[in-house]
C-alpha cells in the first residue's frame, strides 16, 4: 500500500511540474521544472523498487539538464523572462491538442482491456539483470551511437558560438 501510495504521489508531482514547463516565461524556469517533472519519475522507479532505473534518470537528466541551462543562457535572447517575452506559439492549437491528447491518454487507460495481471512479478534483482542484459547486448550499439552523436553535436554547437564572437 505504501509503495502504490508513493508512486502516485510522485507521478501527480511529475505532472504538476510538466504543467509548469508551459506555465512560465522564463526558459530557466521551465528548464528546472522539466528537471523536476524527472527527478520525480527517478523517484517513481525508486518507488517501485526498480533502483538501477530511478539512479540512472536521476543521474542522466540532472546532468543533461545542466548541459541544456548553459545553452540555453548561451543562445536565448531572454533566458530569464524577464523581458516579458512572448514564449509560447499557436495557443489554441496547442490547447486543443492538449485536450485531444488528454482524452485518448484517460480513454485508453479505461477503456483498453490490459489483460490479466501477472501472478507474481518478477523480483528487482532479476527486473535489473534482465534490463542490464539487454541494454548491453543488442541495444548497445544504439546507445554508443546516440551518445556519440549528442557529444559531436555539442561540440559543433560551442565551436560556432565561438566563431561567432571573433
Amino acid at each position: 500500500m505504501a509503495q502504490t501510495v508513493t508512486t502516485a504521489f510522485f507521478g501527480l508531482v511529475a505532472i504538476a511540474f510538466g504543467a509548469r514547463v508551459f506555465l512560465t516565461r522564463s526558459m530557466v524556469r521551465s528548464a528546472l521544472s522539466l528537471l523536476g517533472a524527472m527527478v520525480a519519475i527517478g523517484a517513481m522507479f525508486l518507488a517501485m523498487q526498480a533502483e538501477f532505473l530511478g539512479v540512472l534518470q536521476l543521474m542522466m537528466m540532472g546532468s543533461e539538464m545542466a548541459i541544456m541551462a548553459i545553452f540555453m543562457v548561451m543562445y536565448m535572447m531572454d533566458p530569464g523572462g524577464l523581458g516579458q517575452m512572448e514564449m509560447t506559439h499557436q495557443k489554441r492549437t496547442s490547447y486543443v491538442a492538449g485536450i485531444v491528447g488528454a482524452a485518448i491518454a484517460i480513454g485508453v487507460t479505461v477503456f483498453v482491456d490490459w489483460g490479466p495481471v501477472v501472478a507474481k512479478a518478477p523480483s528487482a534483482i532479476a527486473s535489473t539483470h534482465d534490463l542490464g542484459i539487454e541494454l548491453m547486448t543488442r541495444s548497445m550499439l544504439i546507445f554508443e551511437t546516440t551518445g556519440f552523436t549528442i557529444l559531436v553535436a555539442m561540440i559543433a554547437a560551442t565551436v560556432v558560438a565561438i566563431a561567432r564572437r571573433k
